[in-house]
């Protein structure tokens, strides 16, 4: 079992910068794959990023590719998202999750945070 916290949203303008962090419980953080994913209201939730396990591998959604950067400290038992380049249409409500398979975690997660609000003003 691993429960998953994030924090870090809030109200930015556009064009700045938000660090979205997924904190983890338990001592198997390491054995999980990460991701991070988005819903705005109205929308299907959107997949962003992708860890591996050692944080060697990533992936990214083509609308963020460029603009945000997934990373994890194994130690801390925290996956994080730094976001740059905001824009009014990157506001939804930001959601981790953790999956035992690199190669799902981009399609959704065995375990999910409760999510925090980003809202990017214009």
């Amino acid at each position: 079992q691993v429960q998953l916290v994030e924090s870090g949203g809030g109200l930015v303008q556009a064009g700045g910068s938000l660090r979205l962090s997924c904190a983890a419980s338990g001592r198997t953080f390491s054995s999980y794959a990460m991701g991070w994913y988005r819903q705005a209201p109205g929308k299907e939730r959107e997949s962003l990023a992708a860890i591996d396990r050692s944080g060697d591998s990533t992936y990214y959604a083509d609308s963020v590719k460029g603009r945000f950067t997934v990373s994890r400290d194994n130690a801390k038992n925290t996956v994080y998202l730094q976001m740059n380049s905001l824009k009014p249409e990157d506001t939804a409500v930001y959601y981790c999750a953790a999956n035992s398979e690199y190669g799902s975690v981009f399609f959704g997660g065995d375990y999910w945070g409760q999510g925090t609000q980003v809202t990017v003003s214009s």
